[in-house]
């Protein structure tokens, strides 16, 4: 162990790096119970998606921890769930294989970038002002799900959206599990949104909202009604590029940007650069890519690998012990499945997770109009329209715009004039 993850030089210890995994996998464990339960609302079996998201998560996540040696945790990213759920096949309405294939078509080409400097050459085409806007727009919109699917707002004739039924049992649960996942967040409880979850299902079990299974552990089932059902041609015959293009997109900085920032916060970070990024960035490939084939949406790293590192994780041995841990939450599907199926035990993370992606907002530069106006595009339309593609593009478009008539478009990336002609061809030719 000392010889692959370099323990000593990194100042960190077996015991150390244990103790930063079970920490990471606490934080972060609510994703197998949250993105099945999202992804099964296409038409997805849960117990194939649960599997599907364990086994990508792991590949992912042992390729960082074995390869480049980080303390990162690789996983389904929130947001794309929801924008392959709701905007791929709920908004677009193909069915969950053909959104399979565009992840899958997406992860082959993060592969290509990835081997590549491209990759890099992507990422500095696009504004930050709109990557903030995208993160922020992705938190509302991750929010927005939360609420609705606790039945706190609701569809309005008059108003579009308006104040739920609180007297419902699933509303007022919400609130009470939200309110629970807050306070321990307040005392920086190590595992928070994880364990709200846990209080929340006990009190739901009390009110007799559902019933416990016969079995809490079992062998894991159900993993080929998703595993290898991605239809890859229904993507082209249905031209869903700029779906794979969203993903790519998304991804491509999400991923990235998260990968140096929880590198940069164990001090790993060589003269501000980002030393083994080839292997780092082709976990993220890699998982995507399986992920597709197991039946879920991309991989990407999680900031939540932060707690980890703050418990002292160095290394990737830290990332090997959430993978071992990981592949034990396989056995407990009957009561994951049981917990899922209720939206108050899984909403308020939801809202919580929006409530940490919204945080952005406060390093866009607000004072400055061709920066700042077609990121509060992206973030108002991203949740108004239900769709994390529309809003993206309404404000790819409008970036260079405002550039040009202000006589500055040679500050546009070349690059960027491509994406905003595509999605322009997209919402206005395309896209009905």
């Amino acid at each position: 162990m000392e010889r692959w993850f370099k323990l000593k030089e990194r100042g960190t210890s077996v015991s150390t790096e244990i103790i930063a995994g079970i920490t990471t996998f606490f934080t972060m464990v609510y994703i197998v119970v949250v993105n099945p339960g999202i992804l099964s609302s296409t038409g997805m079996d849960f117990n194939g998606v649960f599997i599907a998201t364990v086994l990508a998560s792991i590949v992912a996540t042992l390729i960082m921890g074995l390869w480049a040696n980080y303390p990162i945790v690789m996983a389904p990213a929130m947001g794309l769930n929801a924008f392959f759920a709701y905007s791929v096949v709920a908004g677009s309405g193909v069915s969950w294989q053909i959104a399979l294939g565009a992840v899958f078509v997406a992860g082959i080409l993060f592969i290509i970038l990835s081997l590549t400097s491209f990759r890099y050459m992507l990422l500095n085409a696009i504004p930050e002002s709109l990557k903030h806007a995208i993160t922020a727009g992705i938190g509302l919109f991750i929010t927005t799900v939360g609420l609705q699917n606790a039945g706190i707002i609701a569809a309005s004739e008059s108003t579009l959206i308006t104040i739920g039924n609180l007297s419902e049992p699933m509303a007022y649960l919400t609130i009470i599990g939200l309110l629970i996942t807050v306070v321990l967040m307040a005392y920086n409880v190590k595992g928070y949104l994880f364990i709200g979850m846990v209080i929340t299902a006990i009190i739901a079990w009390i009110m007799g909202l559902f019933q416990m299974p016969e079995s809490i552990v079992s062998l894991p089932q159900g993993f080929t009604t998703t595993a290898f059902q991605l239809d890859i041609a229904g993507v082209f015959s249905n031209g869903l590029y700029t779906v794979i293009f969203t993903f790519l997109l998304i991804t491509l900085f999400d991923t990235t940007g998260t990968m140096l920032g929880v590198a940069e916060q164990a001090g790993l970070m060589k003269d501000g650069k980002f030393p083994r990024s080839r292997g780092a960035l082709l976990a993220d490939a890699v998982g995507t890519t399986s992920g597709a084939l197991f039946g879920t949406s991309p991989t990407s790293a999680y900031i939540e690998s932060s707690t980890g590192v703050a418990a002292g994780g160095r290394t990737g041995l830290t990332a090997v012990v959430v993978s071992v841990l990981l592949a034990l939450t396989l056995f407990f599907s009957p009561i994951i499945s049981v917990i899922s199926g209720i939206p108050a035990i899984t909403s308020p993370a939801l809202i919580i997770v929006g409530y940490f992606m919204i945080n952005i907002i406060s390093k866009i530069k607000w004072n400055d109009l061709e920066e700042a106006f077609p990121a509060f595009l992206i973030i108002i339309l991203t949740p108004l329209t239900h769709s994390i593609a529309t809003g993206i593009g309404v404000g790819f478009i409008f970036y260079p715009v405002l550039k040009l008539l202000r006589g500055k478009g040679k500050d546009v990336h070349p690059i960027f004039y491509i994406f905003a002609v595509l999605f322009f061809i997209q919402l206005v030719f395309l896209d009905h």
